[in-house]
């Protein structure tokens, strides 16, 4: 094949790291030979966007003050000196937010760092995301995108042109490119692939509203199916992801992260509202020697200055693995709460293999929630895991859960107690109200009604058992835990808007003020 395959990451998601996507993706043809050109429209468009004249008559004093520093902010995330201190650290991401909000105004959208809102447009209702195809010239990202497709497209005309769709907040872009892609080229092969386009097929319900402009939707990995539609049978194999085109020093972190992924779906698989579970999503592990391989070879091309191991959780196996032939560059990723987190010497050694922070999926601090929920986590081992990753040097980034059909005013009230007795092994807090999957096993139930108005709406309202609804579950965020006096100093640690992405970068810049 001569034509190459166009492979695009939309904006908008955090542009903190290359897309591993289309990285993995570019990798599968790249060994069989066939020409690619990967293009990061996320990364590309937010700097664009940042660049745009603001409107004369939106220049408030912060907006004038942000435009202002911009450049200086853009510096400071990316150098080791943006995470000495929160509160610069707030001021120059909150800045560049309201650049980014106030230049997408004239299309009367809200681009930011991590979301795009379009008041007419619901990334949910199908016939908007159509409209945005029409209607590609509305988008945000438009003046970006227009020019930079066509500058590609006619250089080297592809043979395809995908877009990795995983999140909400990328969907608007997605379909306003594809629709321009196909209102310019109309002969050229379209195909979506994504997480969010796997959620959306393996509703049972699934019909595709997409005919005319998607030629082809693609549900899981998407390697084997894309090389398929290319005319090549894929053999199994660890695929090698290829950044070579994905290099650029214009993310938004110190240094180059690799993000790279061990295993899709997830191990456990149990927990009752795990849309892996409800999407039938297999664990599909790569031979860990493979993976440690594979990874290898990708650090010494890129040189990163941390690896996100992406995996939804990473395996006992895998960190076994990782402890006896470690990376050599300080790393961090999802794991479960078991007892090999409990066990001191495990975490002194994942702290020797680089392990630089824990994501844990604690959830709740009720011993009744956890085992409805399926958790298969124990509560004096969490306590232990936390006290054991803390001691050896290892950040922790708790993710909790609240409103969930088993939960109650009382057990949320033992989750903020367990929070606060063990604050001081907690480094960064996320809380999250519980949203319903329109087709796991508490859908079925419980009796539910329509929760965000969208024919692809994968969530559920549901009149919660106990009387514990969402709004009780917010006032009781909002008024009791967020203010208590052990957890609020953790919550006001939370780098906005990137989050789990930038929380390590503080904690080895606190690592090295203290050595």
């Amino acid at each position: 094949m001569s034509a190459p395959v166009l492979l695009i990451n939309p904006p908008v998601v955090r542009p903190c790291e290359p897309p591993a996507g289309i990285a993995v993706l570019a990798g599968a043809l790249a060994r069989h030979g066939i020409p690619f050109r990967l293009a990061d429209f996320n990364r590309e468009g937010i700097l664009h966007l940042l660049d745009s004249p603001l409107p004369a008559d939106d220049a408030d004093t912060w907006t004038k003050r942000a435009l202002k520093h911009r450049e200086a902010h853009l510096a400071l995330l990316r150098s080791g000196k943006g995470y000495r201190a929160i509160d610069r650290y707030r001021r120059a991401v909150t800045d560049i937010n309201r650049v980014l909000e106030h230049a997408s105004r004239p299309f009367g959208a809200a681009a930011g760092l991590a979301n795009y809102e379009d008041p007419g447009l619901s990334p949910l209702k199908s016939a908007d995301l159509l409209t945005a195809a029409e209607r590609p010239a509305s988008n945000a990202f438009y003046p970006h995108f227009h020019g930079r497709l066509s500058e590609i497209i006619e250089e080297r005309p592809p043979a395809v042109v995908g877009f990795s769709l995983n999140y909400l907040s990328q969907a608007l872009a997605t379909f306003a490119m594809a629709g321009f892609v196909k209102q310019t080229y109309p002969a050229l092969k379209v195909i979506l692939g994504g997480s969010l386009v796997t959620s959306w097929m393996r509703r049972p319900d699934w019909r595709s509203p997409f005919g005319g402009l998607i030629d082809e939707l693609i549900a899981g990995p998407g390697e084997a199916p894309l090389l398929q539609s290319l005319g090549v049978a894929e053999q199994p194999s660890a695929t090698v992801p290829d950044f070579s085109q994905l290099r650029s020093g214009d993310y938004l972190s110190p240094g180059m992260v690799l993000p790279f992924g061990a295993a899709a779906g997830c191990y456990w698989r149990r927990c009752t509202f795990c849309p892996e579970k409800a999407e039938g999503n297999r664990f599909r592990p790569v031979p860990a020697g493979e993976a440690l391989a594979v990874l290898r070879k990708c650090a010494a091309d890129l040189q990163p200055s941390l690896i996100h191991f992406l995996d939804s959780a990473i395996s006992p196996a895998f960190l076994n693995a990782v402890i006896h032939d470690p990376p050599g560059i300080p790393w961090y990723g999802f794991a479960r709460v078991t007892e090999h987190l409990a066990d001191p010497d495990f975490c002194r050694a994942l702290k020797s293999s680089g392990c630089v922070m824990m994501k844990l999926g604690l959830e709740s601090g009720d011993q009744s929630v956890l085992d409805h929920l399926e958790k298969g986590i124990d509560l004096e081992t969490a306590a232990a895991a936390l006290t054991a990753l803390k001691e050896a040097g290892i950040g922790t980034y708790v993710y909790l859960l609240f409103g969930t059909p088993a939960e109650n005013r009382a057990a949320a009230e033992k989750t903020l107690a367990f929070t606060a007795r063990h604050s001081g092994f907690i480094d960064f807090l996320n809380l999250a109200v519980f949203n319903l999957p329109a087709y796991g096993p508490d859908a079925e139930a419980l009796p539910t009604e329509s929760f965000y108005e969208g024919d692809l709406s994968l969530y559920r309202d549901f009149r919660h058992p106990a009387g514990w609804d969402r709004m009780q579950v917010r006032r009781f965020l909002e008024k009791d835990f967020r203010k208590h006096p052990a957890i609020a100093p953790i919550l006001r640690r939370e780098p906005p808007f990137f989050t789990s992405s930038h929380a390590p970068f503080f904690l080895i810049h606190q690592n090295q003020r203290t050595r």
